[in-house]
């Protein structure tokens, strides 16, 4: 089955979730798409089988809180993940054991972004000390750190060759991961019309496309190579400055988004025209949006954690 327009708009609710009791604060896919993981405020991690459609498994971050979490590069038995309590360290976690792997030291205040690499064990971290940080799982040594000179968001590419920089909430960078301590080999400046910060950056699975999400009512699709806007997306709610994390669909042609009424919203890529508006029934704002890589379904959360599948009678 192919992602489109009609397909999108048959999405409804498969199952909702009431693991957590404060708010989910990011939820990531497998590269398999066979497993699923959430953090939350409440210090819980949770993991979700896909195939069988259930959570199987909480495991807690009592000490250190849990921020950000990812999967790392092709095992879905480890994950990586930020902190909001005690430090900044980045932890490396065995989900079959609960014990730590490794640490990562070296930001000093609170990180904004994880990206993995999508073809080794490298990742990267940015933080609001104005650093962004080049890892490799096998080691807690630092491998290399950049000054984009700002605040940074950073994200690789599917390719994992090059990673971009949201900076300052106004300009996009993109950095050779051969050849970072250079500098950035191109330099994109994007504001937008209303006053807000970026929250996150993603690139499309295509490589063509940049993702701006904000904590304002818009986020932005600019051409990856030039720097264009592409779409500027507005027209769902978030009038308390919210963070938002939309995402592109695994084919980059369409681009989703929660609000803080409960509902999702749909774009294409292509004409940029809204395709759908989906209600989840959301007690709460929609933070985040994740669609699978492998499978025809999508996930969204608030405090709740909610799975969808396409309807065939809609479709």
């Amino acid at each position: 089955m192919r992602i489109t327009d009609s397909v999108l708009r048959s999405f409804r609710v498969a199952r909702t979730y009431r693991k957590n009791s404060e708010k989910v604060n990011c939820f990531d896919y497998s590269p398999d798409g066979e497993s699923a993981i959430s953090s939350s405020d409440d210090d819980s991690i949770v993991l979700y089988d896909i195939r069988e459609g259930r959570p199987n498994r909480t495991l807690f971050s009592k000490k250190y809180g849990v921020d950000l979490i990812r999967y790392t590069y092709g095992n879905a038995d480890t994950v990586v993940y930020s902190s909001n309590k005690l430090d900044d360290t980045i932890r490396y976690l065995s989900l079959t054991d609960n014990k730590f792997i490794r640490y990562f030291p070296g930001h000093t205040a609170r990180v904004t972004a994880l990206s993995m690499s999508p073809v080794d064990s490298t990742f990267i971290s940015s933080s609001l000390d104005k650093t962004i940080r080049i890892w490799d799982l096998r080691s807690q040594n630092c491998q290399g750190m950049t000054d984009p000179l700002g605040t940074p968001l950073c994200s690789f590419d599917p390719n994992g060759l090059i990673f971009a920089a949201g900076v300052d909430s106004q300009m996009v960078k993109l950095y050779d991961l051969r050849g970072f301590e250079k500098g950035p080999f191109a330099s994109f400046e994007t504001r937008f019309n209303r006053v807000c910060y970026w929250t996150g950056l993603k690139l499309s699975n295509d490589g063509k496309q940049i993702l701006i999400c904000t904590n304002g009512g818009a986020i932005r699709v600019l051409n990856a190579f030039k720097g264009d806007v592409l779409h500027t997306f507005s027209g769902y709610n978030n009038s308390k400055g919210i963070s938002l994390e939309a995402c592109f669909t695994p084919d980059s042609k369409f681009v989703m988004i929660g609000s803080e009424d409960g509902r999702v919203h749909v774009w294409s890529t292509e004409s940029g025209m809204k395709v759908s508006v989906l209600d989840g029934k959301h007690p709460g704002p929609i933070r985040t949006v994740q669609f699978n890589p492998k499978y025809m379904t999508f996930a969204t959360a608030c405090t709740n954690m909610t799975f969808w599948l396409p309807c065939a009678d809609d479709s």
